[in-house]
């Protein structure tokens, strides 16, 4: 008898259950246009290279759900959000400047 490989089927770790250390980062974009799209895989490289492990990225398309733009007073887009940890920041733009969003997260003093 042969058993066939299982995945999970919820991620290891829920949004609850973050530790402190964990970076909560909400990008907002309206829709799958080339600079949202440049926004998400720059912020993926970034996260990947300084924040291993330690991050989670929820994509908040707003022509899908434009009221959410008023929870963190979305004005221009894209917009990354870093929720935790406090304090909230906010990073405008497609995010290729990787050292401006370090030290928008925090993970850099400014120079």
């Amino acid at each position: 008898m042969t058993t066939k490989p299982t995945t999970p089927s919820a991620p290891e770790t829920e949004p609850a259950q973050a530790e402190s250390d964990t970076f909560i980062l909400r990008l907002y974009v309206a829709g799958q246009t080339p600079k949202s799209m440049a926004a998400f895989s720059n912020l993926k490289t970034i996260c990947e290279d300084h924040l291993a492990g330690r991050y989670q990225i929820e994509v908040i398309d707003l022509l899908e759900n434009p009221q959410l733009a008023r929870g963190d007073q979305i004005l221009a887009i894209p917009t990354l959000v870093r929720k935790l940890p406090e304090p909230v920041r906010k990073i405008i733009g497609d995010l290729s400047n990787t050292e401006r969003v370090l030290v928008g997260l925090d993970l850099r003093p400014r120079e």
